[in-house]
């Protein structure tokens, strides 16, 4: 496990995808010292990258056998859910379908008769569905797809099972918390992001790796990370910088070492309702 998640600092590296820059803003409006852009993995050689370090995180946490439609919000999340089920048929000979969402609901085709919000038909009464994603900041994204997933199960009459949420990052922060006027309150510590979504849909999340983790192992190994636009080894001045970011706004850590598992707090409980819910016509919601 250590190794797939050396693997993946590594590839983040290389990519540029992580990267570190003065005045960098998250979606929010709060300040962030550095920021991941999956986005970069825009080659055949480094998508497939990827999607092997992903495959073989499922088989190693054997959470492969617990899914049968690999899910992947749209954008970004689209291609990691090709990438991944790719990498699984050719590393591992097993065979996973995958889906993605629409922005808007196709009517026409295949769909004449019943529209759909998903590409590829994959879906079908009583599939296991495990989201899969880039990186966890504030969840938002993985409310939205289970919405949308309910929805599809409601106007098709199916039942979904979704069988939790993997992710390659952890951003390792808490939400925002904002003014009246909807703006981010800066310096103020929100909700722990992945405890509160694990709390409101009682599914487990699992990430590949954390921010922590990642910036300990490119440091320790030297490994040139880009820096306001110059690959280098990380600076001191770059790490106090997250370190001092992730005092205001960090969470507890949560990824073991050992295990590349989500490792909750010793105070952690999960509410009697916390169970595998499923996404039906019934109309559950998430």
């Amino acid at each position: 496990m250590i190794r797939i998640k050396d693997e993946l600092a590594l590839l983040l590296a290389e990519s540029g995808a992580l990267f570190f820059a003065d005045g960098l803003t998250l979606k929010d409006g709060r300040p962030t010292p550095y920021f991941v852009n999956f986005g970069l993995f825009r080659t055949g050689r480094l998508a497939s990258e990827l999607g092997r370090i992903m495959a073989d995180f499922l088989v190693t946490t054997r959470t492969v056998d617990g899914f049968d439609v690999l899910v992947g919000p749209s954008y970004k999340g689209s291609a990691l859910a090709v990438s991944a089920c790719s990498a699984l048929w050719r590393r591992h000979q097993i065979d996973r379908a995958f889906d993605y969402d629409r922005k808007e609901s196709k009517s026409h085709g295949e769909a004449s008769n019943t529209s759909t919000n998903f590409v590829t038909g994959a879906l079908i009464d009583g599939s296991r569905v495990l989201i899969i994603d880039d990186v966890a900041t504030t969840m938002g994204t993985k409310f939205d797809i289970l919405g949308r997933l309910t929805t599809e199960a409601v106007s098709k009459g199916h039942s979904y099972f979704p069988a939790g949420v993997t992710l390659f990052l952890d951003r390792e922060q808490t939400t925002a918390v904002y003014d009246q006027g909807g703006h981010a309150v800066l310096g103020q510590k929100g909700q722990d992001a992945i405890r509160n979504f694990k709390a409101k849909t009682g599914l487990e999340v699992q990430t590949v790796t954390g921010i922590r983790e990642t910036i300990a192992f490119l440091s320790a190994e030297r490994i040139p990370v880009l820096q306001n636009g110059t690959m280098a080894p990380l600076t001191a001045e770059t790490a106090d910088s997250l370190n001092a970011y992730l005092e205001v706004y960090g969470v507890w850590a949560r990824v073991s070492r050992l295990s590349g598992v989500t490792c909750w707090p010793p105070d952690f409980r999960p509410s009697a309702r916390c169970r595998r819910p499923s996404l039906q016509a019934r109309g559950a919601r998430p």
